[in-house]
């Protein structure tokens, strides 16, 4: 079979430039140093980094992990050094990562996510930023960020305000309508938005009638949310003008392509990584293997071709 020998994988979210679409998820990557011995960083696309606050957070007490069919459920509690250890212990190493590293933010106020954009804003060795909007507003009486439309576009506002840096906005699945959400941001300066960030749920021990989880529930993620995520992005990518990014149980290369026909510039790939950890570079060597292999140039050429009758 003729294949093509020259393909073009880049994607562009803002100002940042991707050589190919493949990302690490937030919070199962690390601080990517720790997959180095690995993976080839220099390949992906981008690497996106554990969520970080102003402040260190111990998280929650264990257990914190759970497998699940299908899946896994995590109620780790956005456990993080915070920005002061981030900027002087691990950002040095990542200046020598040649994709894009993506910091992942995250905070219990507006303020706080502006003041982190504020702080990383002119950075040197950071190509973007990623705002977790599923965290619990102190001043609302916790209400998550991510599921009022209102409360997510004003942090959207706030950062970028702050920043220069390209701007991802990670949405929540728990929501009505995620046409909704991702409109919000779009309106409010967002370059792309990422989706879906784990589902909630529970397992129990049928020995002791307690719940496995010490938080009792916790993010359920893996490819058991994988069709909930692609209807998601496919809603998501119909709905707004900037690139969207699919998340939610990819594992392989099809599972990426599969998101990238529905409608994303770029994936994100998590729970695969604790499965293989050369997973990320396998989907990128996979997706370079099918454009070639089906006669497709470039990403664009296949992104969005869902054929619906």
């Amino acid at each position: 079979m003729r294949v093509v020998e020259q393909i073009d994988l880049k994607v562009k979210i803002g100002s940042m430039v991707l050589n190919n679409p493949v990302m690490t998820a937030s919070g199962t990557f690390g601080y990517g140093q720790e997959y180095a011995k690995f993976v080839n960083l220099d390949k992906l696309g981008a690497v996106v980094v554990k969520g970080i606050s102003l402040k260190p957070r111990a998280g929650n007490p264990p257990p914190r992990l759970v497998e699940t069919p299908c899946g896994m459920l995590n109620a780790i509690g956005l456990e993080n050094i915070g920005i002061k250890a981030f900027l002087q212990d691990k950002l040095p190493w990542l200046r020598g990562v040649a994709a894009p590293i993506v910091v992942n933010i995250l905070g219990n106020t507006v303020e706080e996510y502006a003041e982190l954009a504020d702080r990383l804003d002119n950075t040197e060795g950071i190509g973007a930023l990623e705002v977790n909007i599923s965290c619990p507003n102190v001043k609302r009486g916790g209400v998550v960020f991510g599921a009022d439309p209102t409360m997510a576009a004003a942090v959207t506002k706030a950062v970028r305000k702050a920043t220069s840096l390209p701007l991802i906005v990670k949405l929540s699945p728990n929501v009505n309508d995620i046409r909704i959400m991702a409109q919000a941001v779009a309106d409010h300066g967002a370059d792309g938005v990422s989706l879906i960030n784990t589902l909630l749920g529970m397992a129990i021990d049928l020995q002791t009638r307690r719940p496995k989880l010490a938080n009792v529930m916790g993010g359920l993620s893996g490819p058991a949310i994988k069709p909930v995520a692609l209807r998601m992005v496919w809603q998501a990518a119909g709905a707004v003008r900037i690139p969207v990014i699919g998340i939610g149980g990819i594992m392989c290369a099809a599972d990426a392509l599969e998101f990238i026909v529905a409608g994303a510039h770029a994936v994100e790939v998590g729970t695969a990584n604790f499965v293989n950890p050369r997973a990320t570079e396998e989907i990128v060597d996979g997706i370079s293997l099918y454009l070639k292999t089906n006669k497709i140039s470039s990403l664009e050429q296949l992104r969005g071709s869902l054929i619906l009758s």
